[in-house]
Order: C-alpha cells, then sequence, then structure tokens
C-alpha cells in the first residue's frame, strides 16, 4: 500500500523521484539512513533533513508527508527566525521521534 501510494506521488511531478530498496537485501543502506523499521519512506532533497515516515503514511498523515515533500523540496522548513536561531544553539546530537494515532 505504502509503495502504491508512493509511486503516485512520485508520478505526479519529474521533480519528484521514488527509489524503493530492500530492507534486509540492503542492510547498510537502512542503517545509513537509521532505518529499522518497515515500511519506511525516507525522504531526501540535497541533503538528508532526517524526515522519515513509518507505516503507511495516509489519512492525516498523507497531508503531513505531502507538505515535508514540498519542504525538501524549498529547502526551507518555513521556522521563523527565532526558532532557527533557538536550533542552531543545540550543540549535540537529540533524536526525536513523533508517534501519530490517527483518533
Amino acid at each position: 500500500m505504502t509503495r502504491k501510494m508512493l509511486e503516485e506521488v512520485s508520478g505526479l511531478s519529474d521533480k519528484i523521484s521514488l527509489d524503493v530498496h530492500d530492507f534486509v537485501a540492503e542492510k547498510d543502506l537502512a542503517e545509513q539512513h537509521g532505518v529499522d523499521k518497515i515500511p519506511a519512506t525516507v525522504l531526501l532533497g540535497d541533503k538528508d533533513y532526517g524526515i522519515r515516515f513509518y507505516g503507511v503514511p495516509a489519512g492525516y498523515e498523507f497531508n503531513v508527508l505531502i507538505q515535508d515533500i514540498r519542504d525538501v523540496g524549498k529547502r526551507d522548513p518555513g521556522l521563523s527566525e527565532a526558532v532557527t536561531a533557538e536550533l542552531a544553539k543545540i550543540d549535540e546530537p537529540v533524536h526525536l521521534q513523533f508517534i501519530i494515532s490517527p483518533t
């Protein structure tokens, strides 16, 4: 279901490409991108912004997926200068993980 959805989304614009990988056969690539669950969607632009979706990004999550694709393409997360300045103060790695329930 995830693959079909992403194939349809990537078919909407020549600016979006989709590469499908095998989590087991390409273990090194999965580890490189920090993928430890499947199905996984990794959004990459000119760099890796660390955006990952696990499971099917359907329902409310579909809107978030589309917005994230747009943000990666624009290379702009839409954060204010104040927020960007605060984030620049972080001097050690931080792992954020959001779990979303449709209900």
